[in-house]
Order: C-alpha cells, then sequence, then structure tokens
C-alpha cells in the first residue's frame, strides 16, 4: 500500500493523520514545548514521514524519553549552542553555565553525498549532486521537484555508481528494482543516466 501512493500525493494521506495526533496526544506535546522541547509537524503539518523522505532529518521517534523530558527527569536547554567548555562546566551563547562530569558530542548523520566526497572525492560527489529528498520546497529539500528520491537506486549522473539506502521497507522494496537495472545492464539492456531533475520509471 505504501509503495502504490506517489510521492506528489502522499504528504496529503499523513496530514489529518498528524492532525489526529496532535488532538489525541496534546498533554504530552504542551508539556514537551514547555520543557523546552522544539517540536513541529514538518512545514505542511504531513510529519515525520514526510520529513524523512524530504530531508531525512528533523524528527525523534519516542523511545520513552519524551515522558521523561515532559515530566522534567531530562532538562534541555534549546535554542543556545557551547560557546566555552571549563574545566568542570559548559558555558552557553546566553550566558548560563551548566556543571559537566561528561560531555556527549551527538552530531548525528550527514548525507549520503558527503560520504561519497569522502570515500570516493569531492569532484564525483559533484558530479551525483546532492542524494536523497524528493525536491519538494521544503525546509532541506530545495526543489526542483523530482518526482522520486534523488539519485536512489536508480542510475547516477557518475557511471557504474548506484546508491542504495533507506529503511527495511524501503531496502526490502527497492532492492529488487535496482537488482534488475543492473541485471539489464549485464545482458546489454542499458537505459539512459538519469538526469538531476528528470523523472523515469522502470517498466
Amino acid at each position: 500500500m505504501f509503495a502504490s501512493v506517489p510521492y506528489k500525493i502522499m504528504h496529503s494521506f499523513h496530514i489529518p493523520v498528524y492532525e489526529e495526533m496532535k488532538k489525541r496526544d496534546a498533554d504530552l506535546y504542551d508539556r514537551l514545548e514547555k520543557a523546552g522541547f522544539m517540536l513541529d509537524f514538518g512545514d505542511d503539518g504531513s510529519g515525520l514521514f514526510m520529513k524523512y523522505l524530504r530531508r531525512g532529518s528533523g524528527y525523534y521517534i519516542d523511545v520513552g524519553a519524551s515522558e521523561l523530558v515532559a515530566n522534567g527527569s531530562i532538562k534541555l536547554k534549546s535554542s543556545v549552542t557551547i560557546e566555552r567548555i571549563n574545566p568542570k562546566s559548559v558555558t552557553l551563547t546566553d550566558g548560563t553555565e551548566l556543571p559537566a562530569d561528561l560531555i556527549v558530542y551527538a552530531t548525528g548523520y550527514g548525507s549520503m553525498n558527503h560520504w561519497l566526497a569522502d570515500l570516493v572525492s569531492p569532484e564525483v560527489a559533484d558530479r551525483v549532486g546532492k542524494v536523497w529528498g524528493l525536491g519538494s520546497n521544503t525546509t532541506k529539500d530545495p526543489g526542483p521537484w523530482e518526482g522520486e528520491l534523488r539519485n536512489m537506486w536508480k542510475p547516477t549522473n557518475q557511471k557504474q555508481l548506484w546508491i542504495h539506502g533507506g529503511n527495511l521497507h524501503q531496502s526490502r522494496h527497492y532492492s529488487q528494482f535496482l537488482s534488475l537495472q543492473l541485471k539489464a545492464r549485464y545482458e546489454g539492456l542499458d537505459t539512459p543516466v538519469y538526469g538531476q531533475a528528470a523523472v523515469h520509471h522502470l517498466r
């Protein structure tokens, strides 16, 4: 069912779901915001999964920490950065000094394009272009509209370079299509390379 919905209209299926979640969990969201947790439901209210497809970031899947933040067990300091690390504390950009026995520098993860620059070369990364995202003109997903995820599971502008990723569902589903495209090339059934803004479908 998921794979049958075109990306162009997928967000419209998600918006009513998140509207209902806002109602059902209103108390939790209110307490999180009061505790300094910066939350939103995406530029158009379509929520977590569209953020995942559009930018691959900007979301948190609650596995128990949200209630700990909401009830004050975990303290947050938002909209500031570290200005200085002291022998036994950190000073934030708003002047606050927090005692610290341990600092965990949680950097998250970068784009696959950056990995290409590191693993292959910056020239190849530039040739391939942006990886992931739909061109939806939302935060961190600039246009033009692509129709499918950029440079995923299809030919790239770098000959013989293919990129595979995504969650378990996507890996299971799209690995078949990627392998069929590779098989076609081994059999001499080549197709044009995908342009940066072109939309192609394997049939």
